[in-house]
């Protein structure tokens, strides 16, 4: 199923699994709509039908990947379109009277093939992007974007959903079907289905074009990240055996002696956090912030001048101010002011914060009789030194605790814990797309019964975007009146060790394991009625997994899980004393990194006019120099890369959402901390009940007033990042 939420303009960003989305599930209740969503039966003789076809296996099959060859999916795509619209012509020119059932159901039923087909490829090229699939992309996302217009613009189609919009509140209809009513219909006048012909059609044409130039983006990124920067033996001496392991692996496998840094966050950070050689760390660090941004063939800043430029004109089309407007009309923040309201209250004290940061480390470096002022390749470097100095925590020494496999299973004892949610592996029963791939039966601790499936894709490696995130493979739903279940994956890039070596992973990255599987915790809890109430708005999504960071360095996760990877010792008393003595520290370094780039975000979408010269390495230092940032800190995401705003429309005008999530996340933790235990069985099935199941339902900050009983309060954030929260509390 292509739920509505697709067919009004959001489907290429939908189905290209971006960083840390969520998609849509439904559950008992819904209508067995089988005759007003009639769709005809096919054929299935051709070789790509394999792609299009309902999936084989248990409940309700799995996805076949062994069938999955780049040359099927051409074709598959071309079918998968043609029967959508037969179905979307259907609804449209149906001569009975517009009601929810034969327009809003049909159209919640429609598409199915295509999604999966479509679930299939976007994984591959997030997850296994060869060049053929990367020429792929360049010719099929402008063929979704082009039918999801059609869709939008079809005036037959939004005249009945207008129909069943106007009578929404005197035909009958419950609770659940007035908001899947209003959403659907708010979604297509925001997307141009009231504009005039010649307005839909640059509409139209923009849509088009950005689709190209979000994936000529994210191959030009990915080309800049797949390069590894060759180092000698004297840049890793000093690095735990592990990561020197793991670096010589990575310089084999680019067929290079000696060691190599792969051009990715999760080799770059512990490199520039443990080598002791300057020099290499500066020439890492500038291979890692320049990508895309290197005046060659992978330079994207031309695509990103013009993106911005046709944003700014389809935001006018559509009736904004200016793109950040647009993006933020169905978001919890719902105005730009608001999130930048919220970003600058955070801002000064992290930069004062950050001030304080710097100044130990200068002073530490000068100690040493070093004859340097601190730059951003120093900052991890010196940052470690600091935190062995005053809380004499090594970091090299509680890595030990942190085998990957193990955080895994952590992850798997909060859920049950928490939800009563069991998780046992399966990998082998079930086709992958890379033998790395790992898959987990998720069901029901109570009485063993299904919830769904969890695939798991760990490491780093060439042709895999950076970065961390969750997806949906399938929705849950009960639209067909049979129950559907969901299939979720998590992705990582953690560093791969040599074989038969164990995969130690910091501190961050077990927050980010328990951060993303908090994503896959909600897609598999969810628990709506219809699909496009499963999908929340992008401030409010990203709530649920960084909540879930928390239980990471609860004591029943550290005693059970967190065990020395030689020895099964459990992580000792006095370490676990330092980590939480440091539980605030670098936390200026964190969240300025962080939000400077959703601020710089915010602010480049609100221009309603950009220039027609936009010059975007420009305008980036522009903006730095007027929001003041530290010189000793770089974007964490320089526009160039940043991926979040420019391969998709997802995050653009909407990188702040995860301070604004953060502020729920920090303020739901404190209802746990309130009722004296992290694992409180009543705030937890509140917590899911509440949060987890309802998708968007009902308003969002309705749901989490229910939860709290009030609205989320800024203090707990900044109490969490050991900045001053003022005298009176404020809500946000």
């Amino acid at each position: 199923m292509l739920r509505t939420a697709l067919f009004l303009g959001a489907g290429v960003v939908a189905l290209a699994a971006c960083a840390q989305t969520m998609t849509s599930s439904a559950t008992e209740g819904s209508e067995d709509m089988t005759a007003t969503a009639d769709v005809p039966d096919y054929e299935t003789t051709e070789p790509h039908d394999v792609l299009l076809a309902e999936w084989d296996g248990p409940h309700g099959g799995m996805p076949p990947w062994d069938e999955v060859e780049p040359t099927l999916f051409p074709a598959a795509f071309d079918e998968g379109i043609a029967r959508l619209e037969v179905e979307i012509d259907r609804i449209a020119t149906n001569s009975e009277a517009p009601t929810f059932e034969n327009t809003l159901v049909a159209m919640e039923k429609a598409g199915e093939p295509l999604s999966r087909v479509s679930t299939l490829f976007y994984t591959m090229t997030s997850n296994r992007n060869l060049p053929e699939y990367q020429e792929l992309a360049g010719e099929i996302s402008p063929k979704l974007s082009q039918v999801f217009d059609r869709i939008n613009f079809n005036d037959a189609l939004f005249a009945r959903v207008k129909a069943v919009y106007d009578a929404r509140n005197s035909s009958g209809l419950d609770a659940d079907q007035i908001r899947l009513t209003e959403k659907v219909y708010d979604q297509f006048v925001r997307r141009g289905a009231a504009l005039n012909d010649a307005d839909q059609q640059r509409v139209g044409e923009i849509n088009t074009r950005l689709s190209g130039l979000f994936t000529e983006f994210s191959n030009r990124v990915l080309a800049d990240e797949g390069k590894v920067i060759p180092v000698d033996a004297a840049a890793v001496e000093s690095l735990p055996e592990a990561l020197q392991a793991a670096f010589k692996s990575a310089a084999s496998e680019a067929g290079m002696n000696g060691y190599a840094v792969a051009n990715t966050r999760s080799a770059v950070d512990p490199f520039l956090t443990f080598s002791d050689d300057r020099e290499a760390r500066e020439r890492v660090w500038r291979a890692f912030v320049n990508r895309g941004d290197n005046a060659d063939e992978n330079d994207t800043n031309d695509l990103i001048a013009e993106i911005v430029k046709l944003r700014a004109e389809r935001a006018h089309l559509l009736g904004f101010e200016s793109h950040a407007h647009y993006r933020m009309a169905d978001t919890m923040a719902q105005t730009p002011e608001q999130a930048m309201e919220l970003m600058m209250r955070v801002w000064e004290p992290a930069v004062d914060r950050v001030k304080e940061e710097v100044a130990d480390m200068q002073a530490l470096a000068d100690r040493e009789g070093m004859d340097i002022t601190i730059e951003p390749w120093d900052y991890r470097y010196y940052a470690e030194k600091v935190r062995q100095d005053k809380y004499a925590l090594d970091q090299n020494e509680f890595k030990n605790y942190f085998e990957l496999n193990n955080m895994i299973d952590a992850s798997y004892y909060m859920a049950k814990r928490l939800y009563g949610y069991e998780f046992e592996e399966v990998t082998g029963q079930f086709p992958t797309f890379h033998p790395d791939v790992r898959v987990f039966h998720a069901t029901r601790a109570s009485d063993g019964g299904h919830v769904g499936y969890l695939y798991r894709d760990d490491f780093a490696r060439q042709y895999k975007r950076s970065g961390a995130w969750m997806s949906t493979y399938r929705d849950q739903n009960q639209l067909g009146g049979e129950k559907t279940y969901p299939i979720v994956s998590n992705n990582n890039n953690f560093t791969k060790g040599a074989d038969g070596e164990p995969v130690l992973i910091s501190l961050d990255d077990a927050e980010t394991l328990f951060h993303e599987f908090g994503h896959a915790l909600h897609g598999l809890s969810d628990n709506v009625r219809y699909p496009t109430l499963g999908g929340t708005p992008r401030d409010f999504v990203e709530f649920p997994s960084q909540v879930h960071e928390n239980w990471v360095l609860t004591p029943e996760v550290l005693d059970q899980y967190a065990r020395h990877y030689e020895t099964g010792e459990p992580m000792p008393q006095e370490l676990i004393d330092k980590l939480n003595a440091a539980r605030t520290f670098n936390q200026g370094f964190a969240t300025v990194e962080y939000l400077a780039d959703a601020i710089v975000d915010m602010q480049l979408h609100m221009n309603p006019n950009p220039p027609a010269d936009f010059d975007p390495d420009a305008y980036e230092r522009r903006a730095l120099e007027e929001l003041g940032m530290p010189d000793e800190i770089v974007l964490r995401h320089r526009l160039p890369h940043f991926s979040h705003l420019f391969s998709s429309d997802a995050y653009s005008a909407g990188y702040y959402s995860y301070l604004w999530s953060d502020v729920m996340a920090s303020d739901a933790w404190a209802a746990f901390e309130e009722a004296g235990d992290p694992w409180d069985p009543v705030t937890a099935t509140k917590f899911r009940d509440i949060i987890l199941a309802t998708g968007d339902a009902i308003p969002r900050a309705e749901a989490y007033r229910e939860f709290r009983g009030r609205d989320p309060e800024v203090e707990a954030l900044l109490e969490n990042r050991g900045f001053p929260t003022g005298e009176e509390p404020e809500d946000r």
